[in-house]
């Protein structure tokens, strides 16, 4: 199974792909796509898009694994990400490759078994996963490669395909 992380954003969207086979996983490949803050957002969400939809042609993907948006206290950003979040769900859609979603407690249990985990707990769990010399930088990008073991682990499970078919 080859799977596409996510962590959406509008000035940062880390992604991550990874292969998972006879329960070990390779990275394949990580980065983010960034767009200037003095930018107009139409444009931001093109150019989100646009390398999206690169990105997903580039790969043979299984699937894609995105968190799902928590609102917390600033509105204003989370409407903003929310609409980053659309533009990578239409290009995954566009191309055909099924997206997954996951709440940062799923993300937090699948990658280091507890779902009170801190972000440096997952961070290194997931620098271990994937064997990796150190930390990808930036967080973003860890963070997706944590949304991609997530979805690999919770896939494998029937548990996890029950809660997983209803987010297609």
């Amino acid at each position: 199974m080859v799977v596409l992380g996510i962590d959406p954003g509008y000035a940062i969207v880390g992604y991550g792909i990874v292969k998972y086979e006879s329960n070990k996983f390779t990275p394949i490949e990580y980065g983010a796509i960034t767009t200037a803050a003095k930018t107009d957002f139409s444009s931001r969400l093109e150019k989100i898009y646009d390398e999206m939809l690169m990105l997903l042609s580039k790969h043979l993907l299984d699937a894609v694994s995105i968190e799902k948006l928590f609102f917390n206290t600033n509105t204003t950003t989370a409407i903003d990400v929310a609409q980053a979040r659309g533009v990578i769900v239409l290009a995954a859609q566009k191309m055909k490759v099924p997206v997954f979603e996951y709440t940062p407690l799923q993300v937090k249990q699948a990658v280091t078994g507890y779902g009170r985990a801190e972000k440096k707990q997952i961070m290194e769990m997931t620098r271990i996963l994937l064997n990796l010399e150190k930390v990808p930088k930036p967080d973003d990008t860890a963070d997706a490669l944590a949304m991609a073991i997530c979805h690999a682990h919770s896939a494998g499970s029937l548990l996890g395909k029950i809660y997983a078919g209803g987010n297609r």
